[in-house]
């Protein structure tokens, strides 16, 4: 029997800003096809390991290999949707995703045809000759997903994605997500919502004080805990009181104009900040 290749793996990853350490000792390997949810509160270290997984930043110690190599050599195969979307003001959506796609090297017909596929599965079809300028942070935050998904990556990592959103943009997201899992798409779900995470992801990993204190489907981690349900499990498995969020966004917020540019190729201020 063949052995079934690992799309990504982190190796005993640790990161350190200063005297921070805000991931300690990350081991886990992630195949194709599957919703992995990364749940934990603010400050956690989810914002962190999305950042290593994407390249934009490179541990302190370990590895992150995405098909066994340097995920930093191979950024074109990886789509991120932060939090905060950053789309030009002054350009229309479709503007944002062919500027983003021709940094990965991708011909604006491929760009368009696969935004025109994902644009009519999130019914926005008709917004992508708009200025991004006025639109509500529902609208920015499917755009945004669209510029993620437009260079074809064999990973995309969410981070917070329905944040913000109303139920019937939420619902929508929640729904591509899952049509991308069905075809072998692999999504990486960073959330501190337990019921999103349960709804949505095969396979959960919690993160607590930068930390892995589990790693399975809901039901093995309900299982582990002993208890009924994912909320009592996920209380059960952190009963460490949480580091204070500010002792790691000090220090993080050194990197986030990195985590804009490798989207847009700019500072914050030139973009929009979503509220």
């Amino acid at each position: 029997m063949n052995q079934i290749e690992d799309l990504l793996s982190l190796e005993r990853v640790s990161k350190s800003f200063g005297d921070v350490e805000a991931l300690i000792d990350i081991d886990f390997k992630i195949q194709t096809g599957q919703v992995i949810g990364l749940v934990g509160g603010n400050g956690a270290g989810k914002t962190t390991l999305l950042r290593l997984i994407s390249g934009v930043l490179n541990p302190t110690t370990g590895s992150v290999l995405f098909r066994g190599e340097n995920v930093s050599s191979v950024r074109q195969k990886v789509g991120v949707v932060p939090e905060s979307t950053g789309l030009y003001a002054r350009l229309t959506a479709w503007e944002n995703i062919r500027f983003h796609s021709r940094i990965h090297g991708i011909s604006d017909d491929v760009s368009w045809n696969r935004t025109c596929f994902f644009a009519k599965k999130l019914d926005i079809e008709d917004a992508l000759s708009r200025h991004t300028k006025g639109f509500s942070r529902g609208m920015r935050q499917k755009i945004a997903l669209l510029r993620a998904l437009a260079h074809g990556p064999d990973i995309l990592l969410l981070d917070e994605p329905t944040a913000g959103l109303d139920v019937t943009s939420a619902r929508t997201v929640r729904k591509l997500v899952g049509q991308l899992r069905d075809e072998g798409g692999t999504v990486i779900y960073s959330t501190h919502h337990l019921a999103e995470a349960e709804q949505v992801c095969d396979r959960i990993i919690i993160v607590h004080n930068g930390t892995i204190r589990a790693d399975g489907s809901p039901e093995q981690l309900i299982n582990q805990a002993g208890v009924n349900t994912l909320e009592q499990a996920y209380v059960e498995l952190t009963k460490d009181k949480a580091r204070p969020r500010s002792d790691v966004k000090n220090e993080d917020g050194k990197v986030s104009k990195w985590w804009s540019k490798i989207l847009t190729g700019s500072t914050p201020s030139e973009v929009i900040e979503d509220e």
